[in-house]
């Protein structure tokens, strides 16, 4: 889920930057606009992979924006909505929102919902589930890893680990968050069991090669490290 890129669209200054930093902090990419146009002219050139969408902006209103993204893509919008504003969630989705969420609202649940609506619509992204490297070969449709054409045994965990990780190249992930994206949001473990599965591939993919490693950063996490 992580690499994604977010656009956050609110004329609210403080608000744009909340949101900024608790995204942020979860690891997603955030491009903030204050502005409906300039918003759209951003998104034309540099479609993100979700947007978070005002209704209330200068200009153009949310509405607008939503139906003119709708008119040349399907990526997913998450609407907000002051309190005490009216917000037609027919016309929301006729125009192809696909949450909203009311002002003011817990950061918590904004993000828990932008990494609702992002697995949803993950399928599509990831139709091609496989990823390579000199030497390696990660495929999450069929569950193989070929090390030098040679195919490997990995239990479904470590695979889904080491492909999450592979697919990220040179990215930073905290344990909680190899926790969350591997295991599930509702996965209430211990973060010592990243550390197990991290030992494990390591052992299996020992020596492999000298272009990339599964490397520790000491006080944060994992990278799968590519040089």
């Amino acid at each position: 889920m992580y690499n994604y890129r977010i656009m956050v669209v609110d004329d609210d200054f403080n608000i744009n930057q909340l949101v900024k930093l608790y995204l942020e902090k979860e690891g997603f990419r955030v491009e903030p606009f204050q502005d409906g146009q300039q918003a759209l002219e951003a998104f034309q050139d540099n479609p993100p992979d979700l947007v978070v969408l005002d209704l209330m902006l200068p200009g153009i209103d949310g509405w607008e924006v939503c139906r003119e993204i709708r008119k040349i893509s399907d990526v997913p919008i998450i609407m907000l909505t002051a309190k005490g504003e009216t917000f037609d969630k027919v016309l929301g989705l006729e125009l192809g929102a696909d949450d909203y969420i009311v002002k003011p609202f817990d950061t918590k649940e904004l993000v828990a919902r932008v990494k609702a609506v992002l697995r949803r619509n993950r399928p599509a992204r990831d139709s091609v589930r496989e990823v390579s490297f000199p030497g390696l070969t990660v495929n999450l449709s069929n569950y193989t890893v070929l090390l030098d054409g040679k195919q490997l045994e990995f239990p479904p965990k470590e695979l889904e680990l080491l492909y999450f990780l592979v697919a990220h190249p040179n990215k930073v992930f905290t344990r909680e968050q190899l926790l969350e994206q591997v295991w599930g949001f509702d996965f209430y473990g211990d973060s010592r069991t990243v550390d197990v599965h991290i030992k494990r591939i390591r052992e299996k993919l020992e020596n492999a090669s000298n272009n990339w490693q599964i490397k520790t950063v000491w006080g944060v996490g994992y990278k799968f490290e590519v040089k």
